[in-house]
Protein backbone atom coordinates (compact mmCIF):
# COMPACT_ATOMS: atom_id res chain seq x y z
CA UNK A 1 0.00 0.00 0.00
CA UNK A 2 2.26 2.04 1.39
CA UNK A 3 3.85 2.35 -2.60
CA UNK A 4 1.27 4.58 -3.44
CA UNK A 5 2.73 7.29 -1.03
CA UNK A 6 6.20 7.43 -2.76
CA UNK A 7 5.66 8.55 -6.18
CA UNK A 8 8.46 10.74 -6.89
CA UNK A 9 7.46 14.49 -7.26
CA UNK A 10 7.84 15.03 -11.13
CA UNK A 11 5.47 12.28 -11.49
CA UNK A 12 2.94 13.46 -9.20
CA UNK A 13 2.68 17.10 -10.89
CA UNK A 14 1.02 15.55 -14.02
CA UNK A 15 -2.25 15.34 -12.11
CA UNK A 16 -2.44 17.88 -9.03
CA UNK A 17 -3.79 17.02 -5.99
CA UNK A 18 -6.07 19.41 -4.35
CA UNK A 19 -6.01 18.91 -0.53
CA UNK A 20 -9.53 20.32 0.61
CA UNK A 21 -9.93 22.58 -2.20
CA UNK A 22 -12.10 19.89 -4.12
CA UNK A 23 -15.46 18.33 -3.44
CA UNK A 24 -14.20 14.29 -2.74
CA UNK A 25 -12.42 15.38 0.95
CA UNK A 26 -15.83 16.56 2.02
CA UNK A 27 -17.74 14.06 0.45
CA UNK A 28 -15.96 11.18 2.01
CA UNK A 29 -15.94 13.06 5.44
CA UNK A 30 -19.44 13.03 5.62
CA UNK A 31 -19.89 9.51 4.32
CA UNK A 32 -16.85 8.28 7.00
CA UNK A 33 -18.97 10.32 10.10
CA UNK A 34 -22.04 8.96 9.33
CA UNK A 35 -20.35 5.77 9.17
CA UNK A 36 -18.82 5.97 12.14
CA UNK A 37 -22.19 6.92 14.14
CA UNK A 38 -23.64 3.92 12.45
CA UNK A 39 -21.27 1.58 13.61
CA UNK A 40 -21.14 2.75 16.95
CA UNK A 41 -24.86 2.63 17.27
CA UNK A 42 -24.70 -1.61 16.11
CA UNK A 43 -21.29 -2.16 18.46
CA UNK A 44 -23.02 -0.29 21.31
CA UNK A 45 -26.27 -2.12 21.18
CA UNK A 46 -24.24 -5.46 20.72
CA UNK A 47 -22.50 -4.57 23.71
CA UNK A 48 -25.75 -3.82 25.26
CA UNK A 49 -26.87 -6.88 24.42
CA UNK A 50 -24.14 -9.19 25.62
CA UNK A 51 -24.18 -7.70 28.42
CA UNK A 52 -27.83 -8.02 29.47
CA UNK A 53 -28.14 -11.14 28.04
CA UNK A 54 -25.23 -12.46 30.30
CA UNK A 55 -26.71 -10.86 33.05
CA UNK A 56 -30.28 -12.38 32.71
CA UNK A 57 -29.73 -15.56 31.88
CA UNK A 58 -28.14 -16.57 35.62
CA UNK A 59 -31.31 -15.30 37.14
CA UNK A 60 -34.96 -16.20 37.69
CA UNK A 61 -38.28 -15.15 39.43
CA UNK A 62 -40.56 -17.40 41.38
CA UNK A 63 -43.73 -16.35 41.46
CA UNK A 64 -46.20 -17.74 44.58
CA UNK A 65 -49.95 -17.48 43.36
CA UNK A 66 -52.53 -17.63 46.68
CA UNK A 67 -55.66 -15.53 47.25
CA UNK A 68 -55.35 -16.31 50.86
CA UNK A 69 -52.42 -13.53 52.38
CA UNK A 70 -51.65 -16.01 55.26
CA UNK A 71 -51.24 -19.39 53.36
CA UNK A 72 -49.13 -17.10 50.47
CA UNK A 73 -46.73 -15.80 53.07
CA UNK A 74 -46.56 -19.25 54.46
CA UNK A 75 -46.04 -21.42 51.38
CA UNK A 76 -43.13 -18.15 50.11
CA UNK A 77 -41.16 -18.76 53.11
CA UNK A 78 -41.16 -22.57 52.53
CA UNK A 79 -40.43 -22.50 48.80
CA UNK A 80 -37.61 -19.75 49.77
CA UNK A 81 -35.94 -22.39 52.49
CA UNK A 82 -36.48 -25.69 49.90
CA UNK A 83 -34.54 -23.36 46.95
CA UNK A 84 -31.38 -22.40 49.23
CA UNK A 85 -30.76 -26.33 49.72
CA UNK A 86 -30.74 -27.07 46.01
CA UNK A 87 -27.07 -26.53 44.31
CA UNK A 88 -27.72 -24.49 41.46
CA UNK A 89 -28.71 -21.68 42.90
CA UNK A 90 -26.20 -18.92 44.59
CA UNK A 91 -28.94 -16.55 46.26
CA UNK A 92 -32.14 -16.66 47.31
CA UNK A 93 -34.12 -13.34 48.11
CA UNK A 94 -38.17 -13.31 49.37
CA UNK A 95 -39.12 -9.49 48.13
CA UNK A 96 -40.96 -7.64 50.78
CA UNK A 97 -44.48 -7.16 50.06
CA UNK A 98 -44.07 -3.22 49.99
CA UNK A 99 -41.13 -3.53 47.03
CA UNK A 100 -43.66 -5.44 44.90
CA UNK A 101 -46.07 -2.68 45.41
CA UNK A 102 -43.19 -0.36 44.50
CA UNK A 103 -42.65 -2.22 41.47
CA UNK A 104 -46.24 -1.76 40.15
CA UNK A 105 -46.93 1.30 41.42
CA UNK A 106 -45.81 3.18 37.74
CA UNK A 107 -48.88 0.83 36.08
CA UNK A 108 -51.47 0.94 39.04
CA UNK A 109 -51.01 3.52 41.50
CA UNK A 110 -49.81 4.35 44.82
CA UNK A 111 -52.87 3.15 46.58
CA UNK A 112 -52.91 0.43 49.22
CA UNK A 113 -53.67 -2.02 46.52
CA UNK A 114 -52.74 -5.35 48.60
CA UNK A 115 -56.28 -5.26 50.03
CA UNK A 116 -58.18 -5.16 46.64
CA UNK A 117 -55.37 -7.16 44.57
CA UNK A 118 -54.41 -10.25 45.79
CA UNK A 119 -50.44 -9.87 44.99
CA UNK A 120 -48.06 -12.82 44.70
CA UNK A 121 -45.12 -13.31 46.39
CA UNK A 122 -41.99 -12.46 44.53
CA UNK A 123 -38.24 -14.68 45.22
CA UNK A 124 -35.40 -13.21 43.24
CA UNK A 125 -33.17 -16.16 42.10
CA UNK A 126 -29.56 -15.74 41.41
CA UNK A 127 -28.01 -18.73 39.37
CA UNK A 128 -24.59 -20.16 39.59
CA UNK A 129 -24.73 -20.68 36.11
CA UNK A 130 -27.34 -20.35 33.21
CA UNK A 131 -29.70 -23.21 34.03
CA UNK A 132 -31.40 -25.54 30.79
CA UNK A 133 -34.80 -25.83 30.54
CA UNK A 134 -34.94 -29.20 31.91
CA UNK A 135 -33.08 -27.72 35.35
CA UNK A 136 -36.09 -25.02 35.47
CA UNK A 137 -38.82 -27.77 34.98
CA UNK A 138 -36.47 -29.66 37.84
CA UNK A 139 -37.41 -26.81 40.06
CA UNK A 140 -40.78 -26.46 38.85
CA UNK A 141 -41.40 -30.03 39.92
CA UNK A 142 -39.79 -29.55 43.27
CA UNK A 143 -41.86 -26.53 44.64
CA UNK A 144 -45.17 -28.17 43.09
CA UNK A 145 -45.24 -29.93 46.84
CA UNK A 146 -44.94 -26.81 47.99
CA UNK A 147 -46.85 -24.30 46.43
CA UNK A 148 -48.87 -25.68 43.94
CA UNK A 149 -50.12 -22.79 42.06
CA UNK A 150 -45.95 -21.49 42.03
CA UNK A 151 -44.31 -20.35 39.39
CA UNK A 152 -40.88 -20.32 38.06
CA UNK A 153 -39.79 -18.28 34.94
CA UNK A 154 -36.47 -17.32 34.20
CA UNK A 155 -36.03 -13.33 33.69
CA UNK A 156 -34.34 -13.22 30.02
CA UNK A 157 -37.85 -13.93 28.98
CA UNK A 158 -39.21 -11.20 30.66
CA UNK A 159 -36.97 -8.90 28.16
CA UNK A 160 -36.65 -11.02 25.36
CA UNK A 161 -39.24 -8.80 22.92
CA UNK A 162 -36.78 -6.07 24.40
CA UNK A 163 -34.18 -7.85 23.01
CA UNK A 164 -35.54 -8.58 19.85
CA UNK A 165 -36.51 -5.24 18.69
CA UNK A 166 -32.37 -4.29 20.08
CA UNK A 167 -31.43 -6.71 17.65
CA UNK A 168 -33.54 -5.14 14.74
CA UNK A 169 -32.09 -1.84 15.94
CA UNK A 170 -28.63 -3.29 15.73
CA UNK A 171 -29.05 -5.12 11.65
CA UNK A 172 -30.60 -2.05 11.06
CA UNK A 173 -27.03 -0.03 12.13
CA UNK A 174 -25.04 -2.62 10.32
CA UNK A 175 -26.90 -2.50 7.23
CA UNK A 176 -26.60 1.37 7.16
CA UNK A 177 -22.78 1.12 7.19
CA UNK A 178 -22.96 -1.19 3.89
CA UNK A 179 -25.25 1.31 1.97
CA UNK A 180 -22.75 3.78 3.08
CA UNK A 181 -19.80 2.09 1.98
CA UNK A 182 -21.47 1.76 -0.94
CA UNK A 183 -22.38 5.26 -1.35
CA UNK A 184 -18.66 5.95 -0.58
CA UNK A 185 -17.27 3.53 -3.50
CA UNK A 186 -19.71 4.98 -5.98
CA UNK A 187 -18.95 8.63 -5.07
CA UNK A 188 -14.88 7.70 -5.50
CA UNK A 189 -16.09 6.17 -9.18
CA UNK A 190 -17.53 9.19 -10.09
CA UNK A 191 -14.50 10.71 -8.35
CA UNK A 192 -12.17 8.98 -10.35
CA UNK A 193 -14.26 9.32 -13.85
CA UNK A 194 -14.27 13.00 -13.16
CA UNK A 195 -10.31 13.03 -12.79
CA UNK A 196 -9.86 11.37 -16.05
CA UNK A 197 -11.80 13.36 -18.11
CA UNK A 198 -10.22 16.58 -16.58
CA UNK A 199 -6.68 15.39 -17.17
CA UNK A 200 -7.69 13.40 -20.49
CA UNK A 201 -5.08 15.52 -22.96
CA UNK A 202 -2.04 14.67 -19.83
CA UNK A 203 -2.96 11.12 -19.48
CA UNK A 204 -2.94 11.19 -23.90
CA UNK A 205 0.49 12.54 -23.51
CA UNK A 206 1.87 10.11 -21.02
CA UNK A 207 0.15 7.19 -22.89
CA UNK A 208 2.60 8.38 -26.48
CA UNK A 209 5.56 8.49 -23.77
CA UNK A 210 5.33 4.94 -22.99
CA UNK A 211 3.34 5.58 -19.62
CA UNK A 212 0.94 2.42 -18.58
CA UNK A 213 -2.48 1.82 -17.56
CA UNK A 214 -0.75 0.90 -14.13
CA UNK A 215 1.60 4.12 -13.65
CA UNK A 216 -1.75 6.13 -14.72
CA UNK A 217 -3.63 4.37 -12.32
CA UNK A 218 -0.91 5.01 -9.41
CA UNK A 219 -1.49 8.41 -9.87
CA UNK A 220 -5.03 8.83 -9.16
CA UNK A 221 -5.02 5.89 -6.42
CA UNK A 222 -2.76 8.29 -4.77
CA UNK A 223 -4.61 11.15 -4.93
CA UNK A 224 -7.82 9.50 -4.11
CA UNK A 225 -6.61 7.58 -1.11
CA UNK A 226 -5.08 10.57 0.36
CA UNK A 227 -7.99 13.09 -0.67
CA UNK A 228 -9.96 9.77 1.32
CA UNK A 229 -7.57 9.53 4.25
CA UNK A 230 -8.37 13.33 5.06
CA UNK A 231 -11.93 13.15 4.78
CA UNK A 232 -11.78 10.38 7.05
CA UNK A 233 -10.12 11.35 9.67
CA UNK A 234 -11.90 14.62 9.90
CA UNK A 235 -15.28 12.29 9.80
CA UNK A 236 -13.88 10.02 12.46
CA UNK A 237 -13.09 13.18 14.60
CA UNK A 238 -17.18 14.34 14.39
CA UNK A 239 -17.97 10.83 14.90
CA UNK A 240 -16.31 11.20 18.16
CA UNK A 241 -17.38 14.07 19.40
CA UNK A 242 -21.06 13.30 18.61
CA UNK A 243 -20.48 10.16 20.59
CA UNK A 244 -18.66 11.42 23.38
CA UNK A 245 -22.06 14.15 24.04
CA UNK A 246 -24.40 11.12 23.19
CA UNK A 247 -22.77 8.68 25.87
CA UNK A 248 -22.71 12.16 28.55
CA UNK A 249 -26.56 12.17 28.18
CA UNK A 250 -27.32 8.51 28.12
CA UNK A 251 -24.79 8.67 31.13
CA UNK A 252 -27.37 10.96 32.80
CA UNK A 253 -30.41 9.08 32.23
CA UNK A 254 -29.47 6.81 35.20
CA UNK A 255 -31.29 3.72 33.53
CA UNK A 256 -29.39 -0.20 34.17
CA UNK A 257 -30.34 -1.00 30.73
CA UNK A 258 -29.36 2.42 29.07
CA UNK A 259 -25.90 2.41 31.23
CA UNK A 260 -24.98 -0.52 29.42
CA UNK A 261 -25.47 0.49 26.67
CA UNK A 262 -21.60 1.02 26.04
CA UNK A 263 -18.47 0.86 23.86
CA UNK A 264 -15.82 -1.95 25.13
CA UNK A 265 -11.77 -1.17 23.79
CA UNK A 266 -12.35 -3.23 20.51
CA UNK A 267 -15.54 -1.33 19.33
CA UNK A 268 -13.06 1.76 20.07
CA UNK A 269 -10.71 -0.26 17.61
CA UNK A 270 -13.10 -0.98 15.10
CA UNK A 271 -14.44 2.65 15.11
CA UNK A 272 -10.58 3.94 14.96
CA UNK A 273 -10.33 1.85 11.66
CA UNK A 274 -12.80 3.02 9.92
CA UNK A 275 -10.77 6.04 7.98
CA UNK A 276 -8.28 3.06 7.16
CA UNK A 277 -10.76 0.87 5.69
CA UNK A 278 -12.45 3.72 3.69
CA UNK A 279 -9.30 4.57 2.35
CA UNK A 280 -9.00 1.13 1.26
CA UNK A 281 -11.68 0.77 -0.23
CA UNK A 282 -11.59 4.40 -1.90
CA UNK A 283 -7.98 3.05 -3.33
CA UNK A 284 -9.49 -0.62 -4.45
CA UNK A 285 -12.17 1.20 -6.42
CA UNK A 286 -10.05 4.04 -7.46
CA UNK A 287 -8.11 1.06 -9.22
CA UNK A 288 -10.62 -1.02 -10.88
CA UNK A 289 -12.24 2.28 -11.89
CA UNK A 290 -9.33 3.65 -13.77
CA UNK A 291 -7.87 0.52 -15.42
CA UNK A 292 -11.70 -0.40 -16.59
CA UNK A 293 -11.79 2.97 -18.37
CA UNK A 294 -8.40 3.57 -19.60
CA UNK A 295 -8.94 0.06 -21.08
CA UNK A 296 -12.27 1.31 -23.67
CA UNK A 297 -11.49 4.93 -24.24
CA UNK A 298 -7.36 3.88 -25.40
Amino acid sequence: MFKFFVIPGHDRRLIPEGRLSGPMPWVIAIMIFLTVLAAAAGLAMTHAMSDVSDELSSRATVQIIEANPEIRARQAAAAAARLRRLPLIEEVRLLPPEEIEALIEPWLGAQNLSEDIPLPALIDLKLARAATESEYQSMRSTLQTIAPAARVEPSSGYIAPVISLVRSFQWIAFGLVALLALATASAVIISARSALNTHAETIAVVHLLGGTDQQISRLLQRRIALDALLGGLIGLVGGVVIIWLISTQLTALGSGLVQSVGLNWWSWLIIAAIPILGMFLAMMTAKFTVIGTLKKIL
